[in-house]
């Protein structure tokens, strides 16, 4: 897959990953679609797209309206003749101890997350076959590999979308279309900034949202399934190899309850 010439729909693009990554795809080429729940923040990144491609367009809708998500992609898919790459990139951030959490908490950080995503693709995945040709890249998180104190929610979300993407993979081996899963580590994005989801327990380095848009770039141009920005592969397979090992040091270095 080229980015050049490509129609590419991006959600979550009102700030952060998506904000940086949709003028850098329009910027090389392509026509782009984006999509988030603030207006007024898309309008901007908007016309940053159309001073390099003048066909982009943007959609307001919340993904936490699963049926209205699942619309927007065929409004998307008609507005450009089709689309050659589904980035799904938005996501809410949910931290809370097990105990504290609510049912309606969970469901909106899946719906969100998880839910979106999977029945977006699903609306355009027979569309996508019928042409032989299309790409699905989904952006999940280091928290889609590691377990995190205090975001069981979070983590649940993005280790389904993992999951899902490998099976989509081996699936449509071999269909023409094509399926990326991206894993940003610690990103420099507002998803840190959510008082209302309680604070995070990481307060470490943190990477500029354009490295992982350079990422997404070069997994859409690449031959390879999955891709850690910045690099962590090691980390996640050696957690996978060593759970227990993995869990009793972070207990060891931090009370589950938020105690040093």
């Amino acid at each position: 897959m080229k980015v050049e010439g490509a129609n590419v729909l991006v959600t979550g693009a009102s700030s952060g990953i998506g904000a940086a990554l949709a003028p850098m795809l329009a910027e090389r080429g392509a026509t782009v679609g984006i999509v988030a729940r603030r207006e007024d923040r898309l309008a901007s990144v908007l016309e940053r797209c159309r001073s390099h491609s003048p066909g982009c367009r943007s959609w307001a809708q919340d993904l936490d309206d699963v049926e209205g998500a699942v619309k927007l992609a065929g409004e998307a898919w008609d507005a450009f003749g089709h689309l050659d790459v589904m980035v799904h990139n938005a996501a809410v951030p949910s931290r809370r101890l097990i105990d504290d959490l609510t049912v309606d908490e969970l469901d909106k950080t899946m719906r969100v997350n998880f839910f979106s995503p999977v029945r977006m693709t699903m609306a355009v995945l027979p569309r996508m076959l019928e042409r032989g040709a299309g790409m699905i890249v989904n952006v999940s998180s280091l928290g889609g590999r590691l377990g995190i104190a205090h975001e069981a929610a979070y983590c649940a979300s993005k280790f389904a979308l993992c999951g899902w993407s490998e099976s989509m993979y081996l699936d449509l081996r071999g269909s023409g279309v094509e399926v990326r899963l991206v894993i940003p580590g610690a990103i420099d994005t507002e998803i840190w900034d959510s008082p209302e989801t309680g604070p995070p327990i990481y307060d470490g380095p943190k990477e500029p949202p354009e490295v992982v848009a350079e990422g997404i770039v070069a997994a859409i141009e690449s031959d390879e399934f999955e891709h850690y920005v910045p690099d962590m592969r090691a980390i996640a397979e050696w957690k996978t190899g060593h759970t227990q090992e993995f869990l009793d040091g972070v207990v060891d270095t931090m009370n589950p309850r938020g105690t040093a």
